[in-house]
C-alpha cells in the first residue's frame, strides 16, 4: 500500500520557500555590504575585504620597518587577509541562515559544497589544470 504524502509539511515547505523567494533582493543587498575586517596578532596590520573576498583596504603600521623582514611581513599580511575573508564568509552565512528555513538549507543549491566554499580559501585549493583537455 502505497504511503500517503504528508501534506501539512509540504504546504509548510512551500510556505518557506515563497517567504524565502520574496526576501531575496533583500538578501542580496545585505550581502553586497558584507566587509570583513582583521588584525594582525601584533596589531601591525589590518585587512579589510569585500563580499567576494577582495581586499578593499590595508593598512601597515610604520613600526614593520624597524626590523625590516619582507617573508614575515608578506605572510602576516596573508594571514590577516585570510582572517578577513573567514570573517566576511562568516558574516554572509549567518544572513544566509537567517533567510532561509532550516530545512531549505539543506537543500539550497550547492549544499554542502556551498558551505565548503564560502569558508575555504583559494591558496587551499590545489590547481591541477584543466581535466577536460
Amino acid at each position: 500500500m502505497a504511503e500517503r504524502p504528508n501534506f501539512g509539511a509540504l504546504s509548510a515547505m512551500i510556505g518557506d520557500l515563497k517567504k524565502a523567494w520574496s526576501g531575496m533582493d533583500e538578501v542580496q543587498s545585505r550581502m553586497l555590504k558584507v566587509t570583513g575586517t582583521a588584525w594582525s596578532d601584533d596589531q601591525t596590520i589590518k585587512a579589510v575585504v569585500g563580499p567576494r573576498g577582495h581586499l578593499l583596504e590595508l593598512e601597515i603600521d610604520p613600526r614593520v620597518f624597524r626590523h625590516p623582514n619582507s617573508k614575515a611581513l608578506a605572510a602576516t599580511i596573508v594571514a590577516t587577509v585570510r582572517m578577513a575573508v573567514e570573517d566576511a564568509a562568516e558574516q554572509s552565512k549567518e544572513i544566509l541562515d537567517g533567510s532561509l528555513a532550516p530545512d531549505l538549507r539543506r537543500l539550497a543549491p550547492g549544499g554542502d559544497q556551498l558551505q565548503k566554499m564560502l569558508h575555504s580559501h583559494d591558496a587551499d585549493v590545489l590547481v591541477k589544470g584543466n581535466d577536460d583537455e
